[in-house]
């Protein structure tokens, strides 16, 4: 019987919700996001100062409607006649409901429309604690973190950035977490705080998702030991490429996750410039990998019946595609594969890099990278960096 009334109560408890209070709590959640979006209208004009006032009042807008909802909820529960159902929040909902408690529902109903109430299991407490985790608003700190970062203030831009990291399961778009971690690693690189820089690149890389699959499937930690299928895999591309060559190898594989390849080509460009060149290639590779793919799945789409053969009779179709161009000029395509020459050649690699130096040297629109490729011979290394 018990549960029949639960259900009961809770459908009563749900229509109240729903008649008094959904249009209330929609438009707190609007008040701190029209705020917001106002901030970013200041940052694109470039006014700097006045969007991060509007940022912070965002932050604070949102911090104090959940704060009130927190403390009408603790109010509440210290009714004398509340106190008797302890922590139980099935008897809470129903005592809410036959009482028409109007400012708990309110809290509750907010929590409901933002955190799935079979997770609270049957705790009040629960309830509370994620109330107090809604306070905080992660899109603010990472809008915080741009404004600072504009004017010059890497220490705080740094810090709200971290901040949106540390909250970013309450993120309005899970994904946006990505972009947060890269602009960590930017500022690292700007701080010259290259050991944090490496880490965090590598924890995009490495990472897991929202939902706890890993973002690069190619890197997946799949096992403790060095014969992981996803090892194997590497190994087995890696000897593709420089028994069969760069043509043989785009031919056979393709990877489309272009959530890693900046990371992939960030860490590819500072392994080789630190003289760290079998890393290097292998982070360049996939770089070069995966914008290939784009590249290529972008002119079957154009053409159902194109199929790759080589590196120039692709970039002659990229060239008749200004999408297609302009997304090789924001992937540094043509930087990647003068290094992904260099680490090659530099780990004995002769066949793949000779190809490449070859490629970038008779390509008219590789600009700096193929007016250096044509002025050595062979791929060169560089001097290496020395970090502070």
């Amino acid at each position: 019987m018990r549960n029949e009334e639960l259900r009961m109560f809770r459908k009563i408890l749900l229509g109240v919700i729903i008649i008094c209070l959904v249009a209330g709590f929609a438009t707190a959640q609007q008040h701190w996001w029209y705020t917001l979006e106002r901030g970013k209208q200041y940052f694109r004009d470039g006014s700097f100062g006045d969007a991060l006032v509007t940022f912070e009042d965002a932050r604070r807008d949102r911090a104090a409607y959940f704060t009130r909802l927190e403390q009408d909820f603790i109010l509440f529960l210290s009714d004398p006649n509340v106190r008797p159902l302890e922590n139980s929040l099935d008897f809470i909902e129903m005592y809410i409901a036959l009482n028409y408690e109007a400012a708990a529902a309110a809290a509750l109903a907010e929590l409901y429309h933002r955190f799935p109430r079979v997770e609270l299991g049957d705790s009040a407490l629960r309830a509370l604690e994620e109330l107090d985790r809604l306070k905080f608003y992660p899109e603010a700190e990472y809008w915080l973190g741009e404004a600072y970062r504009m004017e010059g203030e890497l220490a705080l831009a740094l810090r709200h950035y971290e901040r949106a990291f540390q909250q970013r399961a309450l993120l309005e778009n899970p994904g946006f977490e990505i972009e947060i971690l890269y602009r960590i690693v930017e500022v690292h690189r700007f701080r010259q705080e290259y050991q944090e820089m490496d880490r965090r690149a590598r924890e995009i890389i490495e990472g897991t998702g929202p939902d706890g699959t890993p973002r690069d499937m190619f890197w997946a930690r799949t096992s403790t030991q060095t014969t992981s299928p996803m090892t194997q895999m590497r190994v087995a591309m890696t000897r593709i490429l420089e028994n069969e060559g760069i043509n043989h190898f785009l031919t056979l594989y393709r990877h489309n996750n272009l959530i890693s390849e900046r990371a992939h080509r960030f860490l590819g460009f500072f392994y080789n410039a630190t003289g760290r060149h079998l890393t290097a290639a292998e982070h360049l590779l996939f770089a070069f990998l995966i914008q290939n793919t784009v590249l290529i799945e972008e002119a079957i789409r154009h053409e159902f019946d194109f199929t790759y053969t080589t590196l120039e009779d692709l970039i002659v179709f990229i060239n008749t595609r200004p999408a297609l161009l302009a997304f090789t000029e924001d992937v540094e395509y043509h930087r990647t594969i003068f290094n992904l020459a260099i680490s090659l050649h530099a780990t004995g690699r002769t066949l793949p890099a000779m190809q490449l130096w070859t490629f970038l040297a008779s390509n008219a629109n590789a600009g700096e990278w193929g007016a250096r490729a044509r002025a050595n011979p062979t791929p060169y290394i560089e001097r290496a960096l020395e970090l502070p």
